[in-house]
This record gives structure tokens, C-alpha cells and sequence, in this order.
């Protein structure tokens, strides 16, 4: 079936309805225009192969299910509503600026609840704590990842991915259909323009709440979040979440975009019949430096008070992971007992990464470096981020 047929959104609603068996979505209707947006450039602009057209089906169809599904629990438990979220952890920062393992030992403490990859995948029914590591769904969301890594062989060495383990923010605002998880797993240029330039992620990051409420209804703790698209939205990440405590990373980002480009190129091809790094590359380095200049405006707001963010240098942390995460204990005053330590050492040696093996160089972006250079001067100046040789 053609992308065009496939990818009606009248269509994929009735289909997540009959697979939901309700239609009832709430009195918010405002994720209908991010799917309009979303589905004509699907078919206009992202060159989707015949496989890429099931997989963006399958991924507007989970994100509306998921909705649908959300929606039937609260009205039936409307005590979810009440769920109060405390002091979340955020993890934001660049891309490829070391978020992720940061996040995966953070995870190691049992005092903090990351999103696990298969309930945010699959969070109806409510998650029990009795069956938490143990539910059925892990099993099928383990074997969707499996198979993701043979349709696109080498996933996994850029970007490890399990159903245990936390997953990011931006698989949840799918929901709200404004998510910067679409326009880096496919080729969306005016939809990414639109988010980056013009969507009002307030309704995204509401929905946010109502998942978090929904899962922590059923397996309560404190969150610890992370996602890069973070950075973007700081402003309205503290609207809704006014007590976050911030952890952000920093790196040279003339590397984090080569390195950027380089997976979502790999990405974009599981479901394109071509996808240029160039292109990614010219896409990665205006996100990169407006999420730059944008955080650094609000940081110099004044809204968020210094003792609520720590700030993590990518050489330090790599050099010495665990001094960096002590300082971010000390930072947000907490305690890191010998034991939630040791569980962190167990999970880095389990997972010791690839050595940093390059799969990218700037040479393939086709950016010009000095301008870019030029460009971040300021954010490296302030954070006294080291400038690193271009690989």
C-alpha cells in the first residue's frame, strides 16, 4: 500500500480505536494537528520505503493506541489525576554527550524510577510491582528491539536499547505527535522547522505528566527522565515541573554534530530508500545551536536557581564516571550509599561500550568548522568547554 494510502490519519484514529476499543481520547484534541503535520510529510517528504511505510504506521498507530488506552484507565481510576510528581531528575544536554550511560547508572538506584522501555511502549494495563521485571510484555517489547537490530544491523552499537532498560522522554511526547523522535528517525524537514520554530510543546510536555501519573500509579518512585529534546524546552520543562533538578552535559559540539548525523543517518534507513548525511548534518547543526543559544537565554533567566542544576563535562565523566557521579549527588543532596555505588560498578563493567570507536568523521557532514566554530563560541566560553580534536 502506497505511503499515501497507508498514512491517512483518519484512518490510523478508527484503526488505534479498534485496537483500543475506544474512541474516546479525551476533551484534548490538540495532538490532531501535530498528526496532520506529521502524516503529509510522511508522504510528501520522508521517502519511505515500502517497509519504511509499515513502520511509520506501526509507530503513529502505538503512539495513538497508547493515548486511547491512557485515557480509558484514568477515566476509570480518575485518583490518577492525583499522582503527584516530585522533584524529577532530568538528564538533558546535546546529544552523544555521554546522557545516555550517565542515565543507565543513575538507573542503578533503587530509590529512583527511570520509564522502562516496555512500559512506555506498552503501559496498558498499569504496571505492577509484583510483576515489574517479569510481564510478558518485556518479552514481545524485547523482541520488536531484536528485530529493529536485524532490519538495521548496527543500531545497537550506536545507541544500546533494551525493554529493561529506562527509555527517553521523547517516545512519550510521540504521543502528543510534537516529538523530535520523528524528525530524527526520518527524513521530516519542514516538520522539524515546525518543531523546532513553531510548535507549542506545552500540550507535549502536559501529556508527559499524564504518562508519568499513569505509570506511577501502578509502580511509584522518584523519576529520574532524560532526553537531549529536553534542552530545547527547558522553559516549559519547569512550567510543568517547577521543582526538576537539572543534570546537564556538555561536549565539543562540532563532534556531538558529526556524531549526531552520522546516527540518524542510520536510523533514517531502515525506512527510507535513501538518506544523505549532508542533509542530516545541515538539520543536526541548527538543532544543536539553537538548543545552545536557547538554553544559555534561560539559564540567565534566572528561573532556574543554581543549586537545582549540575553541570557534567563529557572528558570528566568519561575519564572518571564515578567522581562525576558523586558530585552530582553531593550537588543535589543526596547520598550515594556503598551499595547503590556497587550496583553502578557491576552495570559499567557489564556494559563497558566500544571503546569509542568511530563511526563518523566532520569530513562527512560537509559543514564548514570554523564557521561552525564560530557559532558555539559562546556556549564553549561559557561552560569552559574544551575545544576536541575533529575527528
Amino acid at each position: 500500500m502506497s505511503a499515501a494510502d497507508r498514512l491517512v490519519p483518519d484512518r490510523l484514529v478508527e484503526q488505534a480505536c479498534d485496537q483500543a476499543g475506544s474512541d474516546d481520547f479525551g476533551s484534548d484534541d490538540s495532538w490532531r494537528d501535530g498528526l496532520e503535520r506529521l502524516t503529509h510529510d510522511f508522504v510528501k517528504e520522508a521517502r519511505l520505503s515500502d517497509l519504511g511505510v509499515e513502520i511509520a504506521a506501526a509507530d503513529v498507530l502505538r503512539a495513538l493506541t497508547n493515548r486511547l488506552e491512557i485515557t480509558q484507565w484514568r477515566v476509570a481510576h480518575p485518583e490518577v489525576a492525583e499522582q503527584q510528581i516530585t522533584q524529577p531528575i532530568v538528564i538533558v544536554g546535546q546529544p552523544r554527550t555521554g546522557t545516555t550511560i550517565l542515565y543507565d547508572l543513575l538507573a542503578q538506584d533503587p530509590q529512583l524510577r527511570p520509564p522502562l522501555t516496555w512500559e512506555v511502549d506498552r503501559p496498558f494495563p498499569v504496571p505492577d510491582v509484583r510483576t515489574y521485571h517479569t510481564d510478558p510484555r518485556i518479552a514481545e517489547t524485547q523482541a520488536s528491539i531484536d528485530l529493529a537490530e536485524q532490519l538495521m544491523p548496527g543500531f545497537q552499537a550506536f545507541h544500546p536499547m533494551g525493554a529493561l532498560v529506562g527509555q527517553e522522554c521523547v517516545r512519550i511526547t510521540a504521543g502528543q505527535f510534537c516529538s523530535m523522535i520523528f524528525s530524527v528517525q526520518y527524513r521530516l524537514p519542514n516538520y522539524y522547522q515546525w518543531l523546532l520554530h513553531e510548535a507549542d510543546h506545552r500540550d507535549a510536555y502536559r501529556y508527559h505528566r499524564k504518562f508519568l501519573q499513569h505509570l506511577q500509579s501502578g509502580v511509584p518512585g522518584q523519576w529520574l527522565l532524560k532526553s537531549p529534546a529536553h534542552l530545547w524546552q527547558l522553559d516549559v520543562l519547569l512550567q510543568e515541573y517547577p521543582d526538576a533538578l537539572i543534570v546537564q552535559t556538555h561536549r565539543d559540539p562540532l563532534n556531538v554534530i558529526s556524531s549526531v548525523s552520522a546516527l540518524t543517518v542510520h536510523l533514517r534507513r531502515m525506512a527510507s530508500e535513501r538518506a544523505d548525511i549532508q542533509e542530516a548534518a545541515v538539520q543536526c547543526r541548527e538543532e544543536i545551536v539553537v538548543g545552545l543559544e536557547r538554553e544559555m537565554r534561560f539559564r540567565d533567566s534566572g528561573v532556574l536557581a543554581p543549586d537545582r542544576v549540575v553541570d557534567v563535562h563529557f572528558a570528566d565523566f568519561m575519564r572518571d564516571p564515578f567522581a562525576t557521579i558523586g558530585n552530582i549527588y553531593r550537588s543535589l543532596g543526596r547520598e550515594l550509599p556503598e551499595s547503590t555505588e556497587q550496583r553502578m560498578r557491576d552495570y559499567l563493567a557489564a556494559h563497558p561500550g566500544d571503546g569509542s570507536v568511530s563511526r563518523y568523521t566532520w569530513a562527512d557532514t560537509g559543514l564548514d568548522a570554523a564557521t561552525v566554530r564560530d557559532q558555539v563560541a559562546e556556549y564553549q566560553q561559557r561552560y569552559g568547554v574544551p575545544t576536541e580534536t575533529l575527528k
